[in-house]
């Protein structure tokens, strides 16, 4: 090894938190690192460079296992990248689903903002009265839970 990082220093180098180097580790992202004699782990360029491509691939809100897809391609750079084209566009797809579900969210919103004109007494609170109704239906609490809910559903919040 050339160049040896210790997690920390591969922290700072990818403004990754050590904790999330060791779960993207522990979740095959990674490979496994090389220790020292005191059982320290040792990270090396390849480790660099596919770390920053994880975190390239987090900032796009992807999946992991949208990103482990992503890495066995990038890992047979011989093949063909027609599927990761078909993985991105499916992506952009999600994310045009979540768009519109977030425009709704906001029509929604400010319809409740709307409730109380103009601002008053928290106890004649048109947003508060609202809230406190039994009125909205089970498909509208469901949409209110999941309303920021990644790309594809539930996904790590780990970044």
């Amino acid at each position: 090894m050339s160049h040896a990082f210790t997690i920390g220093a591969l922290a700072r180098d990818t403004e990754c938190p050590p904790e999330t180097i060791r779960y993207y580790e522990r979740e095959g992202l990674l490979p496994p690192a090389s220790r020292t004699a005191g059982n320290y782990r040792l990270y090396g360029p390849a480790h660099l460079e596919r770390l920053v491509f994880i975190r390239n691939c987090r900032s796009l809100d992807m999946t992991l296992d949208e990103i482990k897809q992503l890495l066995r391609f990038r890992d047979e750079p011989q093949a063909q990248c027609g599927a990761a084209h078909a993985l991105i566009d499916e992506h952009i797809e999600h994310i045009g689903e979540r768009i519109a579900e977030l425009e709704q969210l906001q029509t929604q919103l400010q319809a409740l903002r709307h409730q109380c004109q103009p601002v008053g007494d928290a106890k004649k609170c048109g947003i508060l009265d609202r809230l406190e109704q039994k009125s909205a239906s089970a498909s509208e609490r469901k949409k209110s839970r999941d309303h920021i809910r990644g790309a594809h559903g539930p996904t790590t919040s780990v970044r």
